[in-house]
């Protein structure tokens, strides 16, 4: 059996990759636990020095990782560069923090000594999507190795050539076996996540496999993270900028295609504001430029996979016949999706039910800020929300209205490591980057001596 990648510009397959068999497996987890063991003993001064080499390394292959991104799933390889960045930058804010948030907790109590000690846990399995190829990886495999942890990749099988690009990147680094990438189908994880040498599994994609992922990992109680879908409210308020919240909610929605879970899918506009909005974002859609991911220029290349395409104008089609009004778009060619806006959407319309997974913006008008947040908090997902206001105090007095893994004010939502990241109900539970993703692939081990 074998994977395959597909260039969706045009089409032609890039290359096949035979599986590994069930020993190969086998042998790649006894060798990422062997290098664990050591690395674990390494102080933080040491792993913090090889977060640095890779950051370094990262940097220096960026250009070859962000063409093997436009060939494989089409991000243009301007967007491309700038995920491997952004991973460089993680790994030095790791490296700049690590030695403060491995060490022990002192918490005062009537004991002679009480105090929460960080420890590693083992080999982590990463279940990872196609859509930052980089990103996601990084995302899971910086603090784990910050943990001191190593990791077996599980990556989407059309980007297989990326990862095991970072897997070169990451042996050169680092050494070793700090990151082994598995070449499986999905229908095998179950027997990798049986591993006893698997400690912890950390999923990023959709609904029904984080069940089914979390559901495996359960049943052999290993701890899980999962971020799944999303379908984000990007709420603007009668006193917002409207020429700042046209250019974010473009970038917001439109970014990598519109292939992201934390996208700004839902546009929520208040009546007052509406009119004017509108006439700022349409001209901002119009001036994308979709084209050759391999192009400086391009702003918008192909979806992943063509059938893609199918899906998302199905759901543009459904939500059409609901009563929602295109307003610009709405078709495809090849792989490649038309910048498209709909109007005149309601609550109860797959455009605002559903994540759609692609560069369509559906756009809503609501009339009190009660409403807004109703709507807001209207889809099983649960990732985040934008609000754009000249008065943010009065958003965060508000918080807890929304259902949310993060509020950004002013701001599309946005990963960044010196911040948790991560959601609730249908968007996943457990938490990535930051503290708090550092502590989720680690034993919190409480420790006390006697008085």
């Amino acid at each position: 059996m074998y994977l395959h990648s597909v260039n969706p510009a045009n089409g032609e397959r890039l290359s096949s990759y035979a599986v590994h068999s069930d020993g190969e497996v086998k042998a790649i987890v006894a060798a990422s636990a062997s290098f664990q063991k050591k690395w674990a003993k390494s102080s933080p001064a040491a792993r913090s020095q090889g977060l640095r080499s890779l950051a370094d390394l990262l940097e220096l292959k960026k250009d070859a990782l962000a063409v093997q991104m436009a060939l494989e799933m089409g991000k243009p390889v301007r967007q491309g560069r700038a995920e491997v960045e952004k991973s460089a930058w993680c790994c030095r804010w790791y490296a700049d923090e690590l030695e403060a948030l491995l060490a022990p907790r002192i918490v005062h109590t009537e004991a002679a000594y009480s105090a929460v000690h960080y420890e590693s846990l083992g080999v982590w399995l990463a279940i990872m999507p196609w859509n930052y190829p980089v990103w996601q990886v990084m995302r899971c495999l910086i603090p784990s190795l910050a943990a001191g942890n190593s990791l077996v990749l599980k990556h989407a099988s059309n980007v297989t050539g990326c990862a095991l690009l970072l897997e070169e990147v990451v042996r050169e680094a680092i050494g070793g076996d700090a990151l082994r990438v598995l070449k499986l189908s999905a229908d095998r994880m179950a027997d990798v996540i049986s591993n006893p040498l698997i400690a912890g599994v950390s999923f990023t994609g959709s609904e029904s496999a984080g069940s089914r992922v979390a559901a495996m990992a359960g049943a052999h109680i290993r701890p899980s993270v999962l971020e799944l879908g999303g379908s984000n409210a990007f709420i603007v308020m009668p006193d917002a900028d409207p020429e700042k919240a046209a250019k974010d909610a473009v970038t917001g929605r439109f970014q990598n295609s519109g292939q992201s879970c934390i996208a700004a899918k839902r546009i929520l506009l208040a009546s007052e504001i509406a009119d004017s909005f509108m006439e700022l974002f349409r001209k901002e859609v119009s001036a994308l430029n979709p084209g050759d991911p391999m192009l400086e220029s391009t702003d918008l290349g192909p979806l992943a996979r063509a059938s893609f395409c199918e899906d998302l104008k199905d759901q543009v089609s459904r939500s059409i016949t609901k009563g929602a009004l295109c307003d610009t778009g709405g078709d495809f060619t090849g792989a490649y999706f038309t910048p498209t806006i709909l109007t005149g959407a309601t609550s109860d319309m797959p455009c605002m039910q559903e994540e759609l997974f692609g560069p369509v913006a559906s756009v809503g008008v609501f009339t009190s800020w009660k409403e807004a947040v109703t709507w807001s908090n209207s889809t099983r997902f649960g990732l985040g929300v934008s609000v754009y206001t000249a008065d943010a105090e009065k958003v965060i007095s508000k918080l807890s209205a929304f259902r949310e893994g993060a509020v950004f004010i002013n701001s599309i939502v946005k990963s960044d490591p010196r911040l948790p990241f991560g959601g609730v109900a249908h968007s996943g539970f457990g938490r990535e980057l930051s503290a708090e993703g550092l502590y989720a692939m680690m034993n919190v081990k409480t420790v006390v001596v006697g008085a």
